[in-house]
């Protein structure tokens, strides 16, 4: 059996390659601000499994990594924003969620600390004043909707930076500002498939170079598109699409020599915060569901109606606590380069189950990374990088289509 970590000697001696391809790959689709994934490491396979264009979770990583999430952010904005000095940052409404107000105050730090201006809030969270983080009290700025832009404090910043998802639908007072990520980026329009399908061309072209199965380094997936959940004939069409699936893999497991059953997790194609998410081993575990947890499956976060679900292979993650729980990394990126790590625990989970669930505990880097950190900057940082131009490729896809 391949193990990638069995590689990283090849990893390492290509890194001059590595490094002149990823600069031609950047120069070629615009790459984002910021993103996050998190990634499954089995041994046999390192993959991003997860990729957020609207990263929450700043505030779990190390504070050792503020300065140069700073400077990367301000090379970005720089970059991107010529002249740029007030970034206003607009967010999410959880006003009672204190660890996305943390995000955000996080983030809010680390405009200011990149020399920037920065002023937060929307008009869905006017009369607030403030929100209640973690550490404290987050304070809001007053924001107001005129025509095609938005004003704080009757004043038009130079330019917003979304931490909002907009599942939702688009926000008002965007369309006359420089804003980033873009709103074509968000789950009312972008689909989790999409960025699959531009990884994949990446991740083949980074398998040539180091001459390795490009299934390695990526999760295998389908999209099972236009179903009606609710019809016994469309659970029957998915159950068999899923068995179909689980099969391929099986027939690639006994190839290589990994003794397991596959595992497809079904997700619904857009939308975030693990809702809509299950797993089987068989499409009749499929059939055999009750009712509400078909409901479950059909229910994305601010209540959209699913159609295609993303069907993806189940990957292991070996890495786990001395206690027995397992541990995924999570890398935090600015400017296309992977600049924090942090690690989501879940002793109420195991090997191949979704960690992002209430009983999730996170660790910086700095405090776990001599013992989950091993590949944090080889495979780990490659793979999450690869993501970020596949977020480029997505974008710019969406601006020609």
């Amino acid at each position: 059996m391949t193990f990638v970590h069995d590689l990283t000697q090849r990893l390492e001696e290509n890194r001059d390659k590595i490094s002149e391809w990823m600069s031609k790959k950047r120069s070629e689709v615009p790459i984002p601000i910021y993103g996050s994934v998190d990634i499954r490491d089995a041994g046999w396979k390192v993959a991003v499994v997860d990729a957020n264009h609207f990263p929450a979770g700043f505030n779990n990583t190390s504070p050792e990594d503020e300065i140069h999430l700073a400077g990367l952010l301000k090379n970005h904005i720089n970059r991107k924003h010529e002249g740029c000095t007030w970034v206003h940052l607009y967010p999410e409404s959880h006003t009672r969620n204190p660890g996305y107000v943390e995000n955000v105050a996080t983030i809010k730090r680390l405009i200011i600390l990149a020399g920037f201006r920065c002023t937060v809030g929307s008009p869905e969270l006017e009369g607030h004043g403030s929100l209640d983080g973690i550490t404290g009290p987050l304070s809001l700025d007053a924001v107001e909707v005129d025509g095609e832009q938005l004003l704080v404090k009757g004043e038009k910043p130079c330019l917003v930076l979304l931490n909002n998802d907009l599942t939702e639908g688009m926000v008002a007072g965007l369309g006359a500002h420089q804003v980033s990520p873009p709103p074509h980026m968000g789950w009312q329009r972008r689909r989790k498939s999409e960025h699959y399908q531009c990884l994949q061309e990446y991740v083949d072209e980074i398998a040539e170079i180091l001459d390795i199965d490009p299934w390695h380094l990526m999760t295998t997936w389908f999209v099972s598109e236009d179903k009606c959940l609710e019809k016994e004939t469309c659970r029957q069409i998915l159950a068999s699409e899923v068995d179909e699936f689980l099969a391929r893999i099986s027939v690639k497991y006994d190839e290589l020599g990994i003794d397991r059953q596959p595992v497809a997790f079904i997700k619904n194609d857009r939308g975030t915060y693990g809702l809509g998410i299950m797993a089987v081993t068989s499409g009749d575990e499929l059939l055999n569901l009750s009712n509400r947890k078909f409901k479950r499956l059909m229910y994305s976060k601010g209540g959209v109606d699913v159609e295609n679900f993303l069907i993806q292979e189940g990957v292991p993650t070996s890495l786990n606590t001395s206690e027995g729980a397992p541990v995924e990394p999570v890398v935090y990126l600015v400017d296309g380069e992977a600049a924090s790590w942090f690690y989501r625990i879940n002793p109420k989970k195991g090997e191949m189950e979704n960690l992002n669930s209430p009983s999730a505990e996170f660790k910086p880097y700095s405090e776990v990374g001599k013992q989950f950190g091993e590949h944090a900057h080889g495979w780990h940082a490659l793979v999450s990088e690869l993501s970020m131009l596949a977020m480029g490729a997505e974008s710019q896809n969406q601006m020609e289509g």
